[in-house]
């Protein structure tokens, strides 16, 4: 069952411009460490973190929050998964209004697809419910 469904679109020069502007401030206060390692490693630096920006943007839609009511930025990280499928990890307030979503006998599933066109990048977010094993 769907409990949410995001979606969200950001032109990379803003985030570049952002970057430019506040610099790691900026970063360390929206990425986890991972997505900093991930994004400093490649070539489209900037693409890669617009990317993510876009996708705790169209989480935070998915969960029906935004960011208020204590969820923030670094609760939400990209993490691609062994079969390398990208998908969401939550902690703090986003996981709090995550599990508040998912029914008793149910365990959530974040499904997330991300891509860019420069100077396009784009995120797609659906939550659901599936049945414990």
């Amino acid at each position: 069952m769907i409990l949410g469904i995001g979606s969200d679109l950001i032109d990379i020069r803003r985030i570049e411009k952002t970057i430019e502007r506040f610099g790691d401030r900026f970063i360390q206060r929206v990425f986890t460490p991972l997505e900093q390692k991930k994004a400093d490693s490649r070539a489209e630096r900037i693409a890669t973190y617009a990317k993510r920006f876009a996708a705790k943007e169209a989480c935070s839609k998915a969960l029906g929050t935004g960011f208020r009511n204590g969820t923030f930025w670094r609760d939400m990280g990209v993490v691609n998964l062994p079969s390398g499928r990208p998908t969401l990890e939550l902690t703090g307030g986003a996981k709090t209004h995550l599990d508040k979503l998912v029914p008793a006998g149910h365990m959530a599933r974040i499904d997330v697809t991300i891509t860019d066109e420069y100077p396009m990048a784009q995120a797609l977010v659906v939550i659901t419910a599936v049945p414990k094993a």
